[in-house]
């Protein structure tokens, strides 16, 4: 039975784990349009909900206002705006103080059941491991609302029109009529990140197909150099990393044909506008629940397992017996190329 009118949602970081919680707050407005909402998470990322009608947005700045005690007068400047609920899509130390100061304050609140018990199983150092499929991080996201009294079914989701393009970007794209394929490359860790010799390869075959135009995504000098690299040695090649802004970026995914990513962000944010996404998977795995949003497993291109038959070893893609830093390499570029050309 329902029992609040405004909820509050905190999820501060990061960029994948924000990106995942958009589809599930669509669902979330569809299904109770009278019900008010309120997102708490740092500004950067407020563009992400762009398209969701009626929330509002809470700017959380944890480096500097809002650090330590700062949490506090945060959380009560989120029970000003009369919130009765809280949503905590994160539980670390942050929206833990958050939700536990508002829950002396009288609110109800809720809080993802991340699986850790299963997940360390799942990456257990151990050959005879069973492989198998977690609940998504959507489904936990949505868990959270029916334990608030706001049960969602996340099959009811619809995804929005692509954004339209501004000038800026229409001069970038230019005037063709080629499929948009993009290509994010970069990942938070080596054991996640294909091989840029083999991702170069990839690319230089779409190039010579001359029917697509390649879109590059990252972010940070090395990454940026790297791409800039990329571009000036493919025609049908653009880097967008550091060209544009955030929120035209989106823009530009919104119209994409196709995306490829490693098991990071970027995967999130074509997912999220529907655009089929593959993705490419190292010492981490599909099965352990971050799966692009509604993205078939036909998509998900996994690392020889024959092979290296420890994986999934880590969660994050941090952690890996030394042998397995290049499992990545294991999947061919050809079978990238091939996957791209089924999807398109």
């Amino acid at each position: 039975m329902q029992t609040s009118s405004h909820i509050l949602i905190i999820r501060l970081s990061a960029l994948g784990d924000v990106a995942m919680a958009v589809p599930v707050v669509r669902v979330l407005r569809k299904t109770y349009p009278e019900l008010k909402i309120t997102l708490l998470s740092r500004a950067f990322f407020k563009p992400l909900f762009n398209d969701i009608q009626n929330i509002s947005f809470l700017e959380a700045n944890v480096n500097d206002e809002h650090k330590n005690l700062g949490l506090l007068k945060l959380a009560d400047q989120a029970k000003e705006l009369g919130i009765d609920a809280v949503a905590d899509l994160h539980d670390v130390i942050r929206s833990k103080s958050i939700r536990n100061y508002l829950l002396l304050k009288g609110l109800l609140t809720a809080k993802i059941d991340k699986g850790r018990k299963e997940k360390k199983e799942l990456t257990a150092n151990t050959k005879s491991k069973t492989l198998v499929r977690l609940r998504t991080t959507q489904q936990r996201y949505a868990d959270v609302f029916a334990k608030l009294g706001f049960p969602i079914d996340l099959k009811d989701h619809i995804f929005p029109a692509p954004q339209q393009l501004s000038p800026q970007l229409h001069e970038i794209i230019g005037k063709h009529t080629k499929k948009l394929i993009g290509i994010a490359p970069f990942a938070a860790h080596k054991g996640k990140m294909y091989a840029m010799e083999y991702m170069d390869e990839v690319i230089a075959d779409l190039n010579s197909r001359t029917k697509y135009q390649v879109f590059l995504f990252g972010g940070g000098a090395s990454e940026i150099e790297q791409l800039q690299i990329l571009e000036e040695k493919y025609l049908n090649v653009t880097n967008i990393a550091g060209k544009i802004s955030f929120e035209e970026e989106l823009k530009l995914i919104s119209n994409l044909d196709a995306m490829v990513a490693m098991d990071s962000g970027n995967g999130h944010l074509s997912a999220m506008y529907g655009i089929p996404t593959i993705t490419l998977w190292g010492v981490t795995h599909p099965y352990l629940g971050f799966t692009p949003f509604e993205q078939p497993n036909k998509n998900q291109i996994v690392s020889n397992r024959d092979k290296y038959p420890l994986i999934p070893t880590s969660v994050y893609g941090n952690k890996y017996p030394e042998a397995y830093e290049n499992a990545m390499e294991s999947i061919p570029p050809e079978l990238v190329v091939k996957k791209i050309l089924e999807v398109l």
